[in-house]
């Protein structure tokens, strides 16, 4: 008989990062401030004065240079009354060239407020950002409406805009706790500021048809469908990659319409966890063989490194192994696996929630573009307190070692 030996999974490389943002506390102390989400903002005129813009939920949106210094901190937006829920940033993305009322062409900074259920959208200041200044401006129109809800009550039970990818002037927003995606148009308010309008929505599935004939539905607390949040668009495509987090990566196109095709899958698909109500987990099942090879759920934050032509590389972050997945930006095959790893002047990224890379030279540090990742386990640790903050790794040593790992 022949006796055939699995192949050993390709080996994970290793990168480390130049350097990373001041830590970040979810207490009181803190402001309540957790990481969660970075966009980086090249500078037209002179790269080396580029803004990493990021959200810390309650704690609201942070900038900072490119050595890792704090430019400026906006807080979240205060509860809109007694016993509503407060302002919580989770997503950022980047508008380019977006025309104000005034006449002004600006570029935008737009945040997903999952607390109240909104976008909230920021100018951003070539002229501070080079002078070292704080950059960003909020310019959201104060009648800007609910993304998902139709009341605050509605909002307050916490159904609300959650993950975000731009695509042009429109925004791509996911749903908290459902599989929803809605599309919406950014437009000119009034006096300089800025709005938006829904342009239509698409359900992605929240129960799955296995091999064996069965059906598989993700484990989740009760009424909570498999939610998206990492995402990003491949303008130069059309297409919008989501992470459904126990799920997979979906490709479809950036506008919502025509069929949803899942690129890959988390290893844990198809196996049937059971929620625990006393420990509020939910407890593994048996793994039937039916998920990917390369993502542990939860499947996270996505972004396109583009080459300057049509080629480059999709990156996923696979949050429950510590890892990112490499895939080509053309036809999606898995290219390699890396993990951000303790050097001598950060220590290394886990628990990864969000990220973006750009391929534009930013200087002599960054000469080949930079890769932001969210850590969502900061050292050195403060007793229990949890620390958040970002790592900013240079794409060259990305590049390496995918390309050799591949």
């Amino acid at each position: 008989m022949l006796l055939v030996t699995p192949l050993a999974p390709a080996p994970v490389a290793e990168v480390v990062a130049a350097t990373e943002t001041p830590p970040l506390y979810d207490d009181e102390a803190g402001g309540f401030a957790n990481g969660d989400d970075p966009a980086i903002w090249v500078h037209p005129s002179r790269p080396a004065k580029s803004v990493v813009i990021t959200t810390a939920k309650e704690g609201g949106l942070y900038a900072y240079s490119l050595s890792g210094a704090q430019l400026q901190h906006l807080p979240a937006q205060p509860p809109p009354g007694p016993g509503h829920e407060p302002g919580r940033l989770n997503n950022v993305d980047l508008v380019h060239g977006f025309r104000l009322s005034t006449g002004a062409k600006v570029d935008l900074a737009v945040a997903s407020d999952r607390g109240r259920d909104q976008l909230r959208v920021f100018a951003i200041d070539p002229a501070a950002a080079a002078a070292g200044r704080p950059p960003l401006t909020d310019v959201t129109d104060p009648a800007v409406p609910f993304v998902f809800n139709g009341s605050q009550e509605e909002v307050d039970e916490a159904r609300t805009a959650y993950g975000l990818a731009v695509s042009g002037t429109r925004v791509v927003v996911s749903r908290r706790h459902q599989t929803r995606l809605g599309l919406l148009q950014l437009a000119a308010a009034p006096g300089g500021k800025v709005t938006y309008r829904n342009v239509r929505t698409l359900d992605l599935p929240a129960a799955f048809p296995l091999p064996d004939g069965t059906t598989w539905t993700p484990c989740g607390e009760p009424g909570e469908l498999p939610q998206v949040e990492g995402m990003v668009v491949d303008g130069a495509r059309g297409v919008l990659y989501a992470a459904q987090e126990d799920v997979g990566i979906w490709r479809l196109r950036a506008d919502l319409t025509g069929r949803p095709a899942l690129m890959d899958k988390v290893k844990e698909y198809g196996r049937q966890d059971t929620y625990d109500p006393e420990t509020e987990e939910c407890l593994p099942g048996q793994d039937r063989g039916y998920g990917g090879d390369h993502l542990s759920a939860d499947a996270e934050g996505l972004t396109i490194y583009e080459d300057g032509r049509r080629d480059g590389y999709l990156l996923a972050s696979s949050q429950g192994d510590d890892t990112f997945a490499a895939y080509d930006r053309a036809d999606n095959t898995h290219i390699g696996q890396f993990r951000v790893t303790s050097g001598p002047r950060a220590d290394g990224a886990e628990v990864s929630d969000g990220a973006m890379v750009t391929s534009a030279a930013l200087g002599s540090a960054f000469p080949e573009g930079l890769l932001v990742v969210h850590d969502g386990a900061d050292t050195p640790a403060d007793g229990d307190r949890e620390v958040t903050n970002f790592k900013f790794v240079d794409w060259r040593q990305v590049a390496s070692q995918i390309s050799s790992h591949g």
